[in-house]
């Protein structure tokens, strides 16, 4: 059996993992027997934490909102991957999470060892990370409807669908999606008796209905999936390209957001998986090298569009430009006006190497 400090390290947090658990899972997962569990619980309320406990066939123990944050005991692994999560979470494309996730990096870095500081520094420096592109979704609407997927709890919220329309829907949330720019819950729809996925950017009030559920089977391998096929949302590409560059180089400017694999110093492999081929075009296009196309075939003609949508209006810019430019004239065609008290006088021809004009009398 664990020590008394580290197992009410470790029943706090369980707590914090469900929103609600009976005395006898809890005291299964510690291995202890639900009088020691008692006493635990005490432990924690003597430190601050509302853990509120309750009797009968549903009865069991559930840590109050409000409760104050515990501290935290991280692995080196888990304290690097938390550290890079914060700096990417400032370009999440949740609304108001930017500053507290500046806040947060902040403070771990400040308490991170010196060597992984380092490896830290080093994967943020070699990372390019993209900001998003796709509609902002409020902090509290991702964070409510997380904790009702965690706690198997029904939602309500109300959802103005593609056409336009309207309406309170109740639902038995699955799992949150990110996929191609945008937020999706994935639930079961009270109301229309199936499966669906509502964008985040659509739904507003979202609230706990009170009430909990069995989870029911997913039509589809995963949630992932289940939004691809009902939204549309294509599956990702893989794009296998040959660069004519270091390997070096090519991670500067992809990060990780592509796979290298260096060949010699002065190729190597670039493997991108993503929605949609415009990304990898871009991402060949400003690694400012040559590149040969391995992987998928219609990458090639993706290419072979934009290449002639670019030439064509560079073209069209070039014949506009020339259009208007004066058209070139002989110097000797060139007349200077001259104005001499007011009045215009004739237009004189060049003058020679000795300041003398064509015009002179002749002898």
């Amino acid at each position: 059996m664990a020590n008394t400090s580290s197992r009410t390290l470790r029943l706090l947090s369980l707590l914090q993992t469900h929103r609600h658990w009976s005395g006898t899972d809890l005291a299964d997962r510690l291995g202890i027997s639900e009088r020691t569990l008692r006493r635990d619980v005490d432990r924690l309320r003597e430190l601050g934490y509302p853990v509120h406990a309750s009797r009968g066939t549903d009865g069991g123990y559930q840590l109050a909102p409000g409760a104050v944050l515990p501290p935290l005991l991280l692995d080196d692994e888990e304290g690097v991957a938390l550290a890079v999560g914060m700096g990417d979470a400032t370009q999440s494309g949740i609304a108001g999470i930017e500053d507290a996730a500046v806040r947060a990096l902040t403070k771990v870095v400040q308490v991170l060892p010196p060597r992984l500081r380092a490896r830290v520094n080093a994967l943020r420096a070699m990372t390019i990370s993209p900001t998003a592109a796709g509609p902002v979704v409020p902090a509290e609407v991702l964070t409510v409807i997380a904790q009702a997927c965690r706690d198997e709890e029904r939602l309500r919220f109300r959802y103005t669908a593609r056409g336009g329309s309207d309406a309170e829907r109740e639902v038995e949330p699955h799992r949150l999606v990110a996929l191609g720019g945008r937020w999706y819950l994935v639930a079961y729809d009270l109301t229309r008796h199936d499966w669906r996925s509502f964008r985040l950017d659509r739904l507003t009030n979202p609230r706990s209905a009170g009430t909990r559920f069995r989870p029911r089977p997913l039509p589809a391998s995963d949630a992932a999936q289940f939004v691809r096929t009902s939204t549309g949302v294509p599956s990702g590409h893989a794009v296998q390209a040959l660069v004519h560059a270091s390997a070096e180089h090519v991670r500067r400017v992809v990060g990780q957001w592509g796979t290298i694999e260096p060949i010699d110093g002065q190729h190597c492999r670039l493997t991108m998986v993503s929605a949609s081929l415009d990304w990898p075009t871009q991402a060949l296009g400003n690694i400012g090298a040559e590149f040969e196309v391995l992987s998928p075939p219609e990458f090639t003609d993706h290419l072979r569009d934009w290449g002639t949508r670019f030439l064509r209006a560079a073209q069209g810019s070039a014949a506009r430009t020339n259009s208007q430019r004066t058209p070139h004239q002989p110097d000797d065609a060139i007349h200077r006006t001259r104005v001499v008290q007011g009045n215009p006088a004739a237009a004189s021809p060049p003058a020679d190497e000795n300041g003398h004009t064509g015009d002179r009398l002749r002898r």
